[in-house]
């Protein structure tokens, strides 16, 4: 499978510039010293076959395992394990994942764009029973109703590239984050009307950054150029990029039995999201590109 084979070969050279391996052992949570032997399947080959679940059309990975990996894909794993095995090594792929998805991170263009998404971690009626995210986990409010669980900050550009990320607690304002994502931004970051504010729009200016939002309409009116303009209706780029790493890159769901394996899994997806060769983009109109253009020249 050439698409299985290319992603091995991007995961397997990653891992290769890592010095010291050991470093990404992680403790077994106990305070515990566990055994650290050497299993059959390397790194490179575990983190392929997590991240590779996400670029398939299965909604589990146990069943992706065992019916698709187990099967069809024995050949290019000859020293497959058993799946109780494969979860029970699973945590060891927490920090490889979270630095190859930092490796991966996009360059901003100028133009970048800023959204926040609720990611569950149990259904509303299950909250007070849900002790996974006890001490991590906050109730949260978003104009779809009340959710349980974190929030994913994320800063795209005009490719459709992830150029930085931050997980919060679900209650945590959209604007405090916005400070820490914007440290390598330059010229213009295009969001919704929940980041209006003077406070953050004076610290971002000096920092060389111009926050481009809408006004509510209690408001007066400001002055906006009409380049701003074209790009704050096309501000829509991150919020297709929220839904497809819901639906395709399947970074939420709520039957984590870990907070290790909410991170394996919402990284595993995003670096699937980051590697896809095909992401959302302005898409501007002939119109707009000759309006752009005057306004440029």
């Amino acid at each position: 499978m050439k698409d299985l084979t290319e992603l091995f070969c991007h995961v397997d050279d990653f891992v290769n510039i890592i010095p010291n391996k050991n470093i990404l052992t992680l403790e077994n949570g106990q305070g515990k010293k566990s055994r650290k032997r050497r299993g059959n399947l390397s790194l490179s080959e575990m983190m392929t076959i997590v991240i590779f679940f996400h670029m398939s059309n299965y909604r589990n990975f146990k069943a992706f395992y065992i019916e698709q990996v187990s099967i069809h894909l024995r050949k290019e794993f000859p020293k497959l394990i058993s799946y109780s095995r494969f979860v029970a090594n699973m945590p060891k792929l927490s920090l490889p994942l979270l630095l190859f998805m930092h490796e991966l991170l996009g360059e901003c263009t100028g133009k970048s764009f800023i959204d926040s998404t609720p990611i569950a971690v149990c259904h509303n009626k299950r909250i007070t029973r849900n002790k996974v995210f006890k001490e991590l986990a906050a109730r949260g409010k978003t104009s779809m109703g009340w959710f349980f669980g974190l929030k994913l900050h994320l800063v795209v550009n005009d490719s459709g590239e992830i150029i930085a990320l931050q997980i919060s607690k679900g209650n945590v304002d959209d604007r405090v984050p916005v400070p820490n994502l914007a440290r390598k931004l330059y010229g213009k970051l295009f969001g919704d009307k929940g980041y209006l504010s003077n406070k953050l729009f004076k610290n971002l200016f000096n920092r060389g950054v111009k926050l481009v939002t809408n006004i509510k309409r209690s408001m007066k009116q400001k002055f906006i150029l009409l380049s701003e303009k074209i790009l704050l209706r096309k501000r829509f780029i991150i919020e297709t990029i929220n839904d497809q790493l819901k639906n395709i890159s399947q970074i939420e769901h709520t039957r984590h039995r870990s907070p290790v394996n909410f991170i394996n899994n919402l990284f595993a997806g995003l670096i699937a999201y980051q590697l896809s060769p095909k992401k959302p983009t302005l898409n501007l109109s002939k119109k707009e590109k000759q309006e752009l253009l005057a306004l440029n020249a």
